[in-house]
C-alpha cells in the first residue's frame, strides 16, 4: 500500500475536523500533514508542489467522506458496493503535467488496490472479455511529470467500465486533452470526474435505473459520466465548466460544448455537492457564461 495515505474523517468540517495517517501508520493533523516530510512525492519536486496535495486538492471541500483515498497525485473516494469510483478529484498545475521523456505508459500496467478489502475490489478479470475499456477517472496524461504518479492512475479504484471505440478511446480523451489545454492557460485547474447511473424512460411510462455489471465482482457499468472543471485564474478568480457525457458511442462531430450541463443537475444525480466551498463571489464564467453572484 505504498505512498496511499487514510483520511479519517473526526467532524464535518474541512481541515479541522480531518486528520490523515502516514506511511507507518501514525495519526496526523491536518496542520502537521502540512508539512512536506510527511508526503510520499519524489524528492525532485518543487517546495510547493511537495506540500500536502490533499489540502490543496480539496480546498473547496469534499464532495463525500465515503472511502477516501489520498494517491500520490490525486483524491479517491470509492464506491464498495459498485467497484468502481464515487469521484476522482485532481489539482492540475503546468509542472504537473509537464512531458517527462522518461515516462511511459509501457512501462506499466494496471493494478488491484490493495488498500481496499478483497470483498470490494474490481480485478483485472472482470474487465477481461467484458468488451469494456478500464476507462481512467484521474486521467493518465495529466500525471507524466513522474512514472509513479502515471503509475498509480492505473490502481483499478481508479479505473471504471467505459465503451471503447467511440467514447473512451475518443471523446472522453478529447475531454482529457481539452482539461490538459486548460491547464497551460489558467493558474492551476481543479478537475472531479466520476460516474452516473442515470433513469430513463421505459415503455410502460415508468422510469428506471438500470446498469449493466460486469466479471465475478459485478463492477457496474455507469450510465454517464462527468466531469467538472475548475479554473483558477491570476487573478484568484474561477471559470467553472460542467460536462456530462453518456457512456456510449458518440459521433466524433458533436462538439464538447454540447455535454455541458448545469453543475447542480450533476450534483442532485451523484447525491454529493461540488466546490461547495468555493464562493460563488469568485466565480467568473459558468459553461462560458457569465457567472450568477447570488
Amino acid at each position: 500500500m505504498a505512498g496511499i495515505r487514510y483520511i479519517i474523517i473526526a467532524g464535518a468540517g474541512f481541515l479541522g475536523g480531518i486528520l490523515y495517517r502516514d506511511k507507518a501508520g501514525h495519526t496526523l493533523s491536518a496542520a502537521r500533514s502540512l508539512s512536506p516530510a510527511n508526503v510520499d512525492v519524489p524528492a525532485a519536486m518543487d517546495i510547493d508542489e511537495r506540500g500536502d496535495h490533499v489540502i490543496e486538492t480539496m480546498k473547496f471541500g469534499f464532495p463525500s467522506y465515503e472511502s477516501i483515498r489520498s494517491r500520490k497525485s490525486y483524491v479517491i473516494s470509492y464506491d464498495r458496493r459498485n467497484r468502481v469510483p464515487n469521484w476522482v478529484l485532481e489539482r492540475l498545475t503546468p509542472n504537473h503535467i509537464a512531458y517527462n521523456e522518461n515516462v511511459s505508459r509501457s512501462k506499466t500496467e494496471f493494478f488491484e488496490d490493495d488498500s481496499i478489502h478483497p470483498y470490494f475490489r474490481s480485478t483485472n478479470s472482470d474487465y477481461r472479455g467484458s468488451g469494456y475499456d478500464r476507462g481512467h477517472l484521474a486521467a493518465a496524461g495529466n500525471h507524466r511529470s513522474f512514472q509513479e504518479f502515471l503509475d498509480d492512475t492505473f490502481v483499478l479504484s481508479n479505473i471504471a467500465p467505459q465503451v471503447g471505440k467511440g467514447f473512451n478511446r475518443d471523446i472522453w480523451n478529447k475531454l482529457e486533452k481539452y482539461v490538459r489545454g486548460l491547464v497551460k492557460k489558467y493558474r492551476q485547474v481543479y478537475v472531479c470526474s466520476g460516474p452516473l447511473y442515470l433513469p430513463r424512460n421505459e415503455a410502460d411510462g415508468k422510469k428506471y435505473v438500470k446498469y449493466e455489471v460486469i466479471g465475478a465482482n459485478n463492477v457496474a457499468v455507469p450510465t454517464h459520466f462527468f466531469k467538472i472543471i475548475l479554473c483558477e485564474t491570476e487573478s484568484n478568480e474561477y471559470d467553472l465548466e460542467a460536462y456530462v457525457l453518456p457512456n456510449t458511442v458518440i459521433d466524433e462531430n458533436v462538439p464538447l460544448k454540447a455535454f455541458l450541463v448545469p453543475r447542480d443537475s450533476i450534483e442532485r444525480a451523484a447525491g454529493f455537492l461540488l466546490f461547495e466551498k468555493l464562493p460563488l463571489t469568485s466565480l467568473r464564467n459558468v459553461n462560458g457564461l457569465p457567472a450568477l453572484k447570488k
